[in-house]
């Protein structure tokens, strides 16, 4: 049976001040981040029952309740790799190359990336994904965890734009919390993921 586990931050909750608070960092992955990855363990043993005994009346709620919450388990455990007390900056490197023939320069994909965000009706996220298809850089609003992705892309950088992410310190001020982001993005991260998905295809 497919365990589900939540992964050990590599600093402490409050290593990201000021631009994200311990109490947010806390919150944010003791309670939301645990909590999908508990709803996934438990949904994977009712679908694994509902296919062992041919009940297939709640398939597709239990198929779409994985998608959300393994995907809210993946894209949280992305996240705290692409964040960093050493962070902020820009790229290097091929990575800084790529965005500059996909966006015109760095700035631009900050602001692409800003208004993905900003944009969102209600929750959701902005994601970085290498699209081995065109081998380009996309832009992606992923709207709760799992809809609105282009299939094939891989995912290198995600911004958390659910409310819980900032609300116990920005309040409604969304814009400010991703200014702060950028402060404590692991470069290194998003690189090292760039490099991995544009040799694999």
């Amino acid at each position: 049976m497919t365990n589900y586990r939540l992964p050990d931050l590599s600093f402490d909750y409050g290593d990201l001040q000021p631009h994200i608070s311990a109490r947010i960092m806390e919150v944010h992955h003791d309670k939301h981040h645990r909590a999908y990855v508990e709803n996934a363990n438990v949904i994977t043993e009712k679908y694994a029952s509902a296919v062992e005994k041919e009940d297939f009346s709640s398939i597709s709620s239990l198929q779409r309740s994985l998608a959300f919450n393994i995907s809210g388990h993946f894209l949280h455990s992305l996240l705290w790799n692409n964040l960093s007390p050493s962070g902020g900056g820009a790229p290097t490197g091929i990575l800084q190359q790529t965005i500059e023939k996909d966006f015109g320069n760095f700035e631009t994909f900050q602001k692409v990336m800003t208004q993905t965000i900003g944009q969102a009706q209600g929750s959701g996220w902005a994601c970085l994904a290498w699209e081995s298809e065109t081998g380009c850089l996309k832009v992606e609003q992923i709207l709760n965890h799992q809809d609105n992705v282009i299939l094939g892309s891989t995912p290198l950088l995600v911004i958390d734009a659910w409310e819980h992410a900032y609300y116990l310190q920005y309040e409604n001020r969304r814009n400010d919390y991703v200014g702060a982001i950028w402060n404590v993005i692991n470069w290194d991260d998003v690189a090292s993921r760039f490099e991995k998905a544009s040799t694999d295809c």
